[in-house]
Formats: structure tokens, C-alpha cells, sequence
């Protein structure tokens, strides 16, 4: 009987934790067809670290079919975080005259990715 609860919780956890990510890959696909809409792009390049699982990839690659949109992942071995990524937008910040102090930042956590002002590119 204990070897059957056990199952079950376990079968419990692996539940929550499938549905949790289904539902946080649909955000991040979410996201992304309305940044395809809003550009008005027809091409999606995703990369870093979560970008390896496959089942996001899968799922952002359906909803670019169903756009008629291309879609374009880098090989795993190029998809591990990456804090160039970060640095080399600072430094596009910086050449374009966006300065803030470290004190000075804060962490926005309802923060959308259509409510940043892009100013550094022309």
C-alpha cells in the first residue's frame, strides 16, 4: 500500500510540474506571436538556456507554421545562457547614451517585453 501512495504522489508531482511548464512555454509563445505580429516579422530566432528543451522548441515551431513563419533555433551546443547576450546589449545601451547607476535599477516583475522604449537602435 505505501509503494501504491508513493506511485500516486509521484505521479502527482510529475503532473504539476508537466502542467507548469505547458503553461509557461504557451506564455512564452504567447509573447513571441504577438512580437512577430507587432514587428510584423515573418522570422523567430530563439537562443539561450531554455531554448534546449525540445518541447519549446516544438511548440514555438507550430505556432510559426501557423503563421507562415520561419523558425530558427541554433544547435544545443549554442543555446547554454549566455551573458555575452547581456553585456553587448549594455554596451548598446552605453554608445547610445543610456547610462544608469547600479543603485539606480530596479527589477520590474509584471515587466513586458512591449513596454521597453527601444532607443539604442536606429
Amino acid at each position: 500500500l505505501t509503494a501504491a501512495v508513493d506511485a500516486a504522489r509521484k505521479n502527482k508531482l510529475s503532473d504539476i510540474c508537466y502542467s507548469l511548464q505547458e503553461t509557461a512555454f504557451a506564455m512564452l509563445c504567447e509573447v513571441a506571436e504577438r512580437a512577430l505580429a507587432y514587428t510584423e516579422k515573418n522570422e523567430l530566432l530563439i537562443a539561450g538556456g531554455v531554448c534546449v528543451n525540445k518541447r519549446l522548441q516544438e511548440m514555438l515551431r507550430k505556432m510559426c507554421d501557423e503563421r507562415k513563419c520561419s523558425f530558427f533555433t541554433p544547435e544545443s551546443e549554442f543555446l547554454g545562457d549566455n551573458g555575452a547576450m547581456i553585456a553587448w546589449l549594455g554596451i548598446l545601451m552605453f554608445r547610445s547614451g543610456i547610462k544608469h547607476r547600479i543603485e539606480e535599477t530596479v527589477v520590474k516583475q509584471r515587466y513586458r517585453t512591449d513596454e521597453v522604449e527601444v532607443t539604442w537602435i536606429k
